[in-house]
């Protein structure tokens, strides 16, 4: 087995581990969210979405991995290396997408400060709801 092989290989395993990455986050991600449905509690939904965005970032993480390692070690073409720049553009874009959508700040934004903002100290800590006090 050759150089090119063992990348092509390394490449296939990583493509199934982004894969099953988000295949398995979403399982959970329903299984956590019927749990919280049977037992009636409130909020389902942003916790829901907040699990299935990250298990999704973590699987275009990955996959964007295995495209490097085979277009940088297996395919060093310009067309190849063309067609994973335009991957990872739009990668770069939808993990923002999902960034704003599950934290609802930009990824290069600190998390509001509730000691220097009395504002921020009311406001709920995610956007799954208003926070309860005991």
């Amino acid at each position: 087995m050759d150089f090119h092989e063992v990348m092509e290989n390394v490449g296939r395993v990583i493509d199934a581990a982004g894969v099953a990455a988000i295949v398995i986050g979403a399982l959970l991600a329903a299984f956590f969210a019927v749990g919280r449905i049977v037992q009636r509690k409130r909020g389902v939904y942003g916790p829901f979405r907040r699990f299935l965005g990250r298990s999704i970032l973590l699987g275009l993480e990955l996959l964007v991995a295995a495209d490097i390692i085979r277009t940088v070690a297996v395919t060093p073409t310009l067309e190849s290396v063309g067609v994973l720049g335009l991957i990872v553009v739009i990668r770069t874009f939808l993990s923002f997408s999902l960034e704003l959508e599950i934290t609802g700040r930009w990824p290069w934004q600190k998390q509001p400060d509730p000691d220097a903002d009395p504002a921020a100290a009311d406001a709920p800590a995610d956007s799954a709801g208003p926070a309860k006090t005991a």
